[in-house]
């Protein structure tokens, strides 16, 4: 079964940065365009940023623009997010996903999704 592994997740303050990576099991992920995505406690999904398979294309959620960045490695077969400046309002499971077409900050259409890495932001 074709699955996605996030990791770098954990606990920071306010102002601090982590870096996640998303990573494929079974496959390759050079082929396809990956999203992430987050869910806070109680809150519906939210669509962060979505990268094309070549890197050349990349989109962002309004309420992380300037902060966050996407980029891909696929000699390494992986994907980031680098988070900057995090505020209490990133909190949340982030999860990684990748559909068989276009990614959409909707989230629909994904196919392949990751068990998410939980982000804390707090003093």
């Amino acid at each position: 079964q074709l699955q996605l592994v996030e990791s770098g997740g954990g606990l920071v303050q306010p102002g601090g940065s982590l870096r996640l990576s998303c990573a494929p099991s079974g496959f390759t992920l050079t082929d396809y365009y990956v999203g992430w995505f987050r869910q806070a406690p109680g809150q519906a999904r939210e669509g962060v940023s979505c990268i094309s398979n070549t890197g050349g294309k990349m989109n962002y959620a309004e309420s992380v623009k300037g902060r966050f960045t996407i980029s891909r490695d696929n000699t390494k077969n992986t994907v980031y997010l680098q988070m900057n400046n995090l505020k209490p309002d990133d909190d949340g499971v982030y999860y990684c996903a990748a559909p068989e077409g276009k990614c959409r900050l909707s989230g629909s259409d994904m196919d392949y999704w990751g068990k998410g890495t939980l982000d804390t932001v707090s003093s």
